[in-house]
């Protein structure tokens, strides 16, 4: 597995990561405690070292899976990425499931924020700490940002940085928060079928010498390669929500994209993890993992071959093009 480092830091991560969000937040199934450690485990093995979760996850189970998964001195083998900033714990249990908490960003609620997550993964220091989907009047405020530097100081957190979201767009925050915050990365949604406004957030990156961790390299899936039009997602699997054109179009989408498993001699998953690491700003990529035969496809995207300056201007091409679909299917989509 290769790694590489958050920039202006010493924090190492695997060019290939794990969303804990996958096994803790009932979006992709449900899985016991068991289950997910195993996975988070056989990740390890693997040579994944960067985890990624947030305190919202399963409120906060995706946080406890890792203090079961990597307790006392596995600790210092690995990479955490954390979040914060929603006020899960009192929110309207109504309002749960799929839906945001409201955010909070008081002094003593991030303190308590800090504190309770170091608890719950069972840690004394977090390696790559984000505010979590932030609105630009957030993103704004200067406590939040003397907060995490006193968090800094007193070795509590490592890195910090900025997780956009919770749907792709969010180009106006993310290049806010390249060009003028006090933060080392960008956590964003990017991949090769949704490169807008990923391309504007690498050039941001590239220019102010800030890292940047793509979640959603796979299109919720779609560039795995493994849909046809007769999939049926699982009752808790969030896809299964979707319009049915997300899935028809996306299948045509990614016929195009073929060439890329056939020219490196790998999987359309693999090629679409290269891509998403193309540029040297995007540390790591967070393929959603959800068993044994995906991480071991995805994990082995580290030994396959780069995509070429020449591959990445096709996919760039395709994408204009809306990859060739006719215009009235493209309105429709």
């Amino acid at each position: 597995m290769r790694t590489r480092t958050i920039a202006n830091t010493d924090v190492e991560v695997s060019e290939v990561g794990f969303g804990v969000w996958t096994v803790a937040a009932g979006w992709w199934g449900q899985y016991s405690d068991e289950d997910a450690v195993s996975l988070l485990r056989q990740a390890y093995d693997r040579g994944v070292t960067f985890f990624d979760t947030a305190d919202t996850y399963g409120n906060g189970r995706g946080e406890t899976l890792m203090a079961l998964a990597f307790p006392g001195s596995d600790r210092d083998e690995i990479t955490i990425g954390a979040k914060f900033g929603y006020d899960w714990q009192t929110r309207d249990p109504r309002n749960a499931g799929q839906r945001e908490a409201p955010h909070r960003f008081d002094l003593a609620f991030l303190e308590q924020s800090l504190e309770a997550s170091l608890r719950r993964m069972g840690t004394d220091c977090i390696d790559f700490y984000q505010v979590h989907n932030p609105r630009m009047a957030h993103l704004m405020r200067d406590d939040i940002w003397t907060f995490l530097d006193r968090a800094k100081a007193d070795g509590k957190v490592r890195s910090v940085g900025v997780a956009l979201g919770p749907a792709i767009g969010w180009a106006e925050e993310g290049i806010y928060a390249l060009e003028h915050l006090p933060i080392d990365g960008v956590q964003m949604i990017y991949n090769a079928l949704e490169l807008d406004p990923g391309r504007e957030l690498i050039a941001a990156a590239e220019q102010h010498g800030k890292s940047l961790v793509v979640r959603v390299p796979h299109s919720s899936g779609m560039l795995e390669g493994r849909y046809t039009e007769d999939t049926v997602f699982s009752e808790h699997d969030h896809r299964r929500h979707r319009p049915r054109t997300w899935l028809v179009e996306g299948i045509r989408k990614i016929e195009r994209l073929r060439f890329l498993e056939q020219e490196n001699g790998c999987t359309l998953g693999q090629a679409a993890l290269r891509y998403v690491l193309h540029s040297p700003a995007v540390v790591s990529a967070l393929p959603n993992i959800y068993d044994r035969a995906q991480l071991a496809e995805f994990a082995a995207a580290s030994d396959v071959p780069d995509i070429t300056d020449r591959q990445a201007a096709i996919v760039e091409q395709l994408f204009e093009e809306n990859y060739g679909l006719p215009r009235e299917t493209a309105a429709a989509i």
